[in-house]
């Protein structure tokens, strides 16, 4: 391998490793704030670069009637909660339900009228964003807030079964049919041997910006310390006032956009299908487990070697990328039970 090669496939492990830091990043936050590990978190990522592919066809996405129905469904819930729990007032229940239907609703309405204008790609991925991350709270609602007090072996039963809901309607909205999105800065640079794309600098440009943000949000904003405390302990953080079930639709909010953002960054690049999103999430959740589901610049650094491992791996033996990137978490979970097995066994 000459100087050359090794830069180009460098480059290339970074510029993925970047889209799998962002997966990395809402998989610890997840599991920091609700002890879920979300396996489908990668559909998320295939959603929204599918959504965007079918704006730009001038079709109504699949992810709008989806947003709809979740949101009817959790609102028949909640109203049916507030029956039983003696909140009778007609006012009430209609308001409650009011707060619950109107962005899905409007999101979806929204979509019906941009998808067969035609509108500026900006605006179409803006939309694919919106609607892609206002699933996160509407599935941590009817999915999970049931079994916040649950194990995580039943957390994670719970994830495996919503990643195979999300795979079905996944081909049922979009088909097997898969699409490459354009790129958002279409210009490109030589500096030597390498060429770096507009859409790559952009994509290594918003994963530290995000980093930095979660940063900023988990140790200055009110709300990230709410969460912070919720996830240390979910019964003091109730007898404080904060609301548990919200930090938990905040933070799969949060892990939603992530995840959506991830997604478009990475769909110019190389073709979206509707189960696309799996084998992403869990190169994700690889470079997550690196930072032992508890550090962001932990995870930052997985996900680059994640990258640059499957990188080189595709050069040297390409049949076998997948095997060598997942077997490379196999002695960082031996080298963490050594160290610390009474926690693992918690």
């Amino acid at each position: 391998m000459d100087v050359p090669i090794f830069l180009v496939l460098l480059q290339d492990g970074v510029a993925n490793g970047a889209v799998y830091a962002l997966l990395a990043m809402a998989t610890v936050l997840l599991f920091a704030v609700t002890r879920v590990i979300f396996i489908p978190l990668g559909a998320f990522a295939a959603y929204a670069a599918l959504t965007l592919g079918m704006l730009q066809l001038g079709r109504v996405p699949g992810t709008a009637a989806l947003l709809a129905a979740l949101a009817l469904i959790a609102a028949v819930l909640d109203g049916v909660g507030a029956w039983r729990a003696g909140q009778r007032a007609a006012a009430k229940l209609a308001l409650q339900a009011l707060r619950t239907l109107a962005w899905p609703l409007g999101l979806a309405l929204l979509a019906c009228v941009l998808a067969p204008a035609q509108a500026p790609l900006l605006v179409q991925a803006l939309l694919a964003l919106a609607l892609v991350s206002s699933l996160g709270p509407l599935i941590y609602r009817l999915a999970f807030q049931p079994l916040a007090d649950a194990s995580v072996l039943v957390l994670l039963i719970a994830s495996v079964a919503v990643h195979y809901v999300l795979t079905g309607l996944g081909l049922v909205f979009f088909g097997a049919e898969g699409f490459r999105n354009p790129p958002f800065w279409d210009a490109s640079f030589s500096v030597g041997p390498l060429t770096f794309t507009g859409q790559m600098l952009i994509t290594l440009a918003v994963t530290p910006l995000l980093i930095a943000a979660l940063w900023l949000f988990f140790e200055r904003a009110l709300h990230g310390k709410a969460l912070r405390a919720a996830a240390v302990n979910r019964l003091g953080a109730r007898l404080v006032g904060i609301s548990t079930p919200g930090a938990g639709r905040l933070a799969f909010t949060m892990a939603a956009f992530i995840g959506a953002l991830a997604g478009l960054l990475l769909g110019p690049s190389t073709t979206m299908f509707y189960d696309s999103g799996f084998l992403i999430g869990l190169k994700g959740f690889v470079a997550a487990v690196f930072a032992a589901l508890s550090s962001y610049p932990l995870a930052l650094a997985g996900a680059l070697g994640v990258g640059v491992l499957e990188s080189f791996s595709s050069f040297w033996a390409s049949a076998l990328k997948e095997a060598i990137v997942f077997a490379a978490i196999l002695p960082v979970l031996l080298w963490r039970s050594l160290r610390s097995p009474a926690a693992l066994e918690e």
